[in-house]
């Protein structure tokens, strides 16, 4: 039996961030849709930055992730001090996204096919990201995080969990395309937003089940680790 080689959680919590935000911005890039998963922020974004230009994509991530955080304590009625830490990485992974946007923006990609190529590449390394996440005990960004609890809470799947939380924020972000920019118009949340929504959910599951077979994920940091393992 081949060896498996280690894995760090610290660094996997590193990649984590930069492959979500990376991801992203390609999609982004491809304008075929953003994940559902940032579609809200998004036209939040979208819509703001039209009075306010200084309010970027990565603002509008964190501001949302900590009305999601708020929104996770009420529902079980309970604040762990890990939600603080996940506004932190909230905002690191805004000021990563904000970074990648920039430097995608200057690739010279044009044409149908190369958008394409953007979108399913986009797709592939956000899964990445998010199985990444999974796989660190530091805490997540917000949207990974309530997967988490919640898949924790209720004895689920977190896979599942995972896709069903997927398909109610592509919902919400179409209905906020509709208020924003009228009813059937489709702004930031198009096809490739629905597709995403029915297939991430799986490609986090394969993708994770690949980084399993071929490492074995370890803490360089044990005593670290019990500072955010700590559920009180």
């Amino acid at each position: 039996m081949k060896k498996k080689r280690t894995f760090y959680t610290e660094l996997a919590y590193g990649f984590g961030i930069l492959l979500l935000a990376l991801g992203t911005a390609l999609m982004e890039k491809a304008d075929f849709g953003v994940s559902m998963v940032v579609a809200p922020a998004y036209l939040l974004h979208r819509k703001i930055s039209e009075s306010l230009p200084f309010f970027s994509f990565g603002m509008a991530e964190y501001a949302l992730q900590a009305v999601l955080l708020i929104a996770l304590s009420l529902v079980l009625r309970r604040f762990r001090r890990a939600y603080l830490f996940s506004f932190v990485t909230a905002v690191i992974y805004g000021l990563t996204l904000d970074g990648c946007m920039y430097l995608v923006s200057l690739l010279p990609f044009a044409g149908l096919a190369w958008r394409l190529v953007c979108y399913v590449l986009g797709m592939l390394v956000c899964a990445g990201g998010v199985s990444c996440l999974f796989h660190t005990y530091l805490p997540p960004e917000a949207y990974e995080l309530f997967v988490k609890e919640m898949s924790h809470h209720l004895g689920a799947d977190i896979h599942k969990t995972k896709t069903v939380y997927d398909c109610v924020s592509c919902l919400i972000g179409v209905l906020l395309s509709f208020a924003f920019y009228g009813l059937w118009h489709f702004e930031g949340v198009k096809w490739g937003t629905i597709l995403c929504a029915l297939v991430n959910g799986w490609m986090i599951g394969q993708v994770s089940r690949l980084l399993e077979h071929a490492f074995d994920f370890r803490d360089g940091l044990p005593r670290l680790r019990e500072l955010f393992t700590n559920r009180s």
